[in-house]
């Protein structure tokens, strides 16, 4: 069945990319033109025009966090078994691998899609649809990719800095490359419904988990420091520009990324 599901998923990335490539390419220029250097970007900097909006959607955050997203997350791993939690979230990166895949092919990275790829058809076989990281055990680890970063690797500025309600810290480039990522997993046009929302769930209860799993980090950060805001805003703005190879080990300040997990 999933050997059937991945091959479907193939040919329909293959049958469709050139189309919406054209489309990923306007959205590329509208990012490029509205970030451009000479607009006031800072260069080795943060760029952030936006502060006085920001720290207000910062400030609805962290109401969010203390009133839903904190309590939700601490009452899911107490119900939920921890081996149990496990499998969820490698169900639920498993079922991200084939957008992940779409933007390593976007960037020219075929290494990362070939292994990815193993690392899907590993995992959704023998690892019972992904709730085993089979392929982890055979050291076929993911290689990372999203449409932000396929941006960055067209030359597309970040932008400015903003932070987006409930996901939390982002820039330009990266929010606009979040927004994309919604189209470019082949499943979500092969799988009927409402199974296709099933990857969505289980993704949302992973981060719920690790919202718990990473709670004394990201209470320091929200709730432990004198500038929440500005804080929250170097550790995105240092782990995300690590991540695309614009800054060295020492950069990466906090293994924890805000934006990934949100708020």
């Amino acid at each position: 069945m999933f050997k059937n599901l991945l091959l479907v998923g193939v040919v329909t990335l293959m049958t469709s990319i050139w189309t919406r490539f054209a489309l990923l390419l306007a959205l590329a220029a509208l990012v490029s033109g509205c970030a451009q250097p000479g607009s006031g970007q800072i260069e080795g900097d943060v760029f952030d025009p936006y502060e006085a909006n920001n720290r207000q959607t910062h400030e609805l955050n962290r109401a969010l966090d203390k009133v839903l997203v904190r309590p939700v997350g601490v009452g899911y791993t107490t119900i939920v078994p921890d081996d149990l939690e496990a499998s969820i979230g490698n169900f639920a990166s498993n079922l991200s691998l084939p957008s992940t895949i779409v933007n390593n092919l976007l960037q020219g990275n075929v290494e990362g899609a070939f292994r990815n790829s193993m690392r899907f058809v590993f995992n959704s076989t023998l690892g019972f649809g992904g709730l085993f990281d089979v392929a982890g055990d055979f050291e076929i680890n993911e290689i990372g990719g999203d449409f932000g970063q396929t941006l960055y690797v067209w030359g597309v500025p970040e932008g400015a800095y903003i932070e987006l309600p409930i996901v939390g810290p982002s820039t330009e480039r990266a929010a606009v490359g979040r927004a994309v990522d919604l189209f470019t997993n082949p499943l979500s046009y092969v799988l009927p419904n409402p199974d296709k929302y099933i990857g969505t769930a289980a993704g949302v209860a992973s981060k719920v988990g690790d919202r718990v799993r990473y709670a004394e980090t990201v209470d320091s950060v929200l709730y432990n420091s004198a500038d929440s805001y500005s804080q929250a805003r170097g550790i995105y703005m240092q782990n995300r520009r690590f991540q695309l190879g614009d800054g060295d080990a020492a950069e990466e300040i906090n293994p924890f990324d805000l934006n990934t997990e949100g708020f």
